[in-house]
């Protein structure tokens, strides 16, 4: 499915939607009540991620409404992190996850990154690798402890090369 969408920064005041949208997203997968409040701290947003350089945070707006949204922490000049990357679920599907996740590589280029991080949900496991994640390790929750969670890491710099060389970019002078 193709939707038009607008990608923009979030703003200071959509913490609480913010926060709201990934419990919704979260929740898709089939999680009991149980482990969603365990989970409820983790996946909320606080105000101060948005009013500190250290993050950044993007939302996909469909009409006007936001329907997904991804955080980017720095960890070094050139490391970053995806903190968060959740789809409205009436929305996953249909595009909008895979419009953030390139949004966030070319961000996370864009700043000097030269490798993102991801700590996914293992149902997202395919999702990270069809982005280019190369599984490299397992976290624990920081949620629910004994449960680990799959480690993707995406080396942003080879991934421009091979853009280039696959779109024939890859010439002198280029």
């Amino acid at each position: 499915m193709s939707m038009d969408i607008v990608i923009r920064n979030a703003r200071r005041d959509e913490a609480s939607e913010l926060s709201g949208l990934a419990m919704r997203s979260k929740a898709y997968w089939g999680y009991s009540r149980e482990f969603m409040d365990a989970c409820r701290e983790e996946l909320s947003v606080p105000q101060s991620h948005l009013e500190n350089s250290r993050f950044c945070y993007v939302v996909a707006e469909h009409h006007g409404v936001i329907v997904g949204y991804y955080a980017l922490e720095r960890l070094s000049a050139a490391e970053f992190e995806l903190e968060a990357l959740f789809v409205e679920p009436r929305y996953i599907g249909s595009g909008i996850g895979r419009a953030l996740i390139t949004h966030a590589k070319k961000r996370a280029e864009t700043a000097g990154g030269r490798t993102l991080i991801i700590q996914g949900d293992p149902n997202a496991e395919n999702f990270y690798r069809a982005a280019g994640g190369r599984l490299t390790g397992k976290r624990e929750s920081a949620s629910i402890p004994g449960r680990f969670l799959p480690i993707f890491k995406i080396c942003l710099t080879e991934e421009s090369v091979a853009q280039k060389v696959f779109s024939g970019r890859n010439r002198h002078g280029d």
